[in-house]
């Protein structure tokens, strides 16, 4: 098969969907592999390494998309990509469907085959491949709201662990999954309070062992989360529904309640946000107030750190872009549970309940159409 891999041009992304180590297995596979040139090189990849395993290195993204069967990415793909989007096109790369409408159109009218890391499942529920970039993006996001705690950066001027004899900060996270337990490790680590909010009462009785520190875990319900944003310095929002929009449970009226100067970090604004006064920003223009309350709501957070994501990812992923290259789509599906349920998009339909509930378009089990 050719795999092909392009520069992500989403705003200050510099991650790319596979390392030398992955390429030289794919070819020692028996596959051709096409490499942009300069794709790695957000990464500290250089086209010399990826072409000493093998790959060839083509001047375009346009070259590589129109000679690939198989696109290995990181991100969406943007407006400028739609076009090469074609009916004999696997495409191998998060997604997020469930917040734009847009893409999913434009995927469904293309006849591309969307498959997305984020709804890849083991038998277990677990999501092995966002699983990596979402123990990145939890433990960035406490830098990150101390970066912003600053005075000079817009925030209240507090230090997270405070100073013996000064209270530390109040850490508010939404969800104890991979990003919340991430991002508490890390608050509790550099001495901040932290309070875990989730609704699962055994996620919380596990945290409450394994996390060491000033730690309170409430359950998750409207009363015990206006009450804690109210006091939070810093609030995260980590809550996942899989593969489906991610549910508002942080409303404006909330958001008024907190300090001027406190910090909201929306992991979960790739799946739409969690807070109602969220929208997506870039790397570039990351930042901005509502009633006070700075929000940083980047899209794409491990992007930040594309040497660690990269690989993270990639160690992930390989073992997938190998099967669906050895087997061809249909017997890889088929073969592979957790692999169909990543599929969000084939021959024109969605076959991923919670992207089609997002929009109200007619779901078709992957099974119904192959």
């Amino acid at each position: 098969m050719i795999v092909g891999t392009v520069r992500e041009v989403k705003d200050n992304e510099y991650r790319v969907g596979l390392t030398p180590g992955g390429v030289a297995s794919l070819v020692q596979d028996g596959h051709q592999v096409l490499i942009e040139t300069g794709a790695g090189e957000g990464s500290g990849i250089t086209d010399e390494e990826y072409a000493s395993v093998g790959a060839e290195i083509l001047p375009s993204a346009k070259e590589v998309w129109e000679r690939a069967q198989l696109i290995v990415k990181v991100k969406e793909p943007v407006p400028e990509e739609y076009g090469y989007l074609r009916p004999d096109l696997m495409l191998f790369t998060f997604l997020h469907l469930a917040a734009n409408e847009s893409l999913t159109r434009q995927m469904m009218g293309s006849g591309v085959t969307g498959i997305a890391y984020e709804t890849v499942e083991l038998a277990d529920g677990s999501l092995p491949l966002l699983e990596p970039m979402s123990e990145i993006a939890g433990r960035m996001a406490v830098q990150i709201a101390a970066h912003y705690l600053e005075k000079m950066n817009g925030g209240r001027g507090k230090l997270l662990g405070g100073v013996p004899g000064v209270r530390p900060s109040d850490v508010v996270i939404i969800g104890g999954g991979t990003v919340g337990t991430n991002a508490a490790q890390v608050a509790l680590g550099m001495g901040a309070h932290v309070t875990v909010l989730d609704i699962d009462i055994e996620r919380l009785r596990y945290l409450s062992h394994i996390l060491h520190g000033s730690l309170t875990t409430l359950n998750s319900d409207p009363h015990s989360i206006a009450n804690s944003v109210s006091y939070a310095d810093v609030l995260i929002g980590a809550v996942l529904i899989k593969g489906g929009r991610a549910p508002t449970l942080v409303t404006r009226e909330m958001v008024r309640t907190m300090k001027p100067g406190s910090v909201i970090i929306d992991v979960a604004v790739d799946q739409g946000g969690c807070v109602e006064t969220s929208h997506p920003t870039t790397h570039s223009d990351p930042v901005y107030f509502v009633d006070g309350v700075l929000h940083y709501c980047v899209a794409n957070m491990p992007g930040a750190v594309p040497r660690t994501s990269t690989f993270a990812l990639a160690n992930a992923t390989i073992p997938y872009v190998r099967r669906l290259a050895a087997l061809g789509f249909e017997q890889a599906v088929r073969r592979d549970p957790a692999l169909a349920r990543g599929v969000n998009v084939y021959r024109g339909k969605i076959t991923y309940q919670a992207v089609a509930d997002a929009f109200g378009l007619p779901y078709s089990p992957l099974d119904t159409i192959l």
